[in-house]
């Protein structure tokens, strides 16, 4: 079985004011002792450190050397791989972006799911209820 997740995860993960730290430092501890493949896609990773480096949306933000350690610990992990958008990505997207009526703030969401139907993962583990605008992947919540 193989999974991914979305920013959301890590940033609660690094923001110890969110009511949501605990649980997504256990769920990534989770990550680390699991056999299952884990796919951290480059956006995410991206959106990561865009956001936890910026001192307008996290309270004590990341410096960009704090940040990208956070990344590099995930992708030491042996059942953690990335990958980027292959041949068949800009007509996945297009489909998606298209049925779920994809702009704004939900291109990048597309551009993720887009990710895991190429590399055929099903799951995202993810806070953000608009993963549930696209059809053929499985959003759960860590939280819940």
């Amino acid at each position: 079985m193989s999974f991914t997740f979305d920013a959301n995860v890590l940033l609660y993960a690094s923001d110890e004011a969110s009511a949501y730290h605990p649980q997504a430092r256990a769920f990534l501890e989770q990550v680390a002792n699991i056999d299952d493949l884990v796919y951290l896609f480059w956006p995410t990773a991206m959106a990561y450190l865009r956001i936890a480096t910026h001192p307008a949306i996290f309270e004590k933000p990341l410096s960009p050397a704090d940040a990208e350690a956070n990344i590099d610990r995930l992708l030491a992990l042996p059942n953690v791989q990335t990958t980027g958008e292959r041949d068949r990505f800009w007509s996945a997207y297009r489909r998606l972006a298209a049925d779920a009526d994809a702009r704004g703030n939900l291109v990048p969401d597309a551009q993720l799911v887009a990710l895991m139907v190429e590399n055929g993962v099903r799951t995202i583990w993810t806070h953000d209820r608009d993963y549930r605008r696209f059809a053929g992947i499985e959003p759960r919540d860590p939280f819940d």
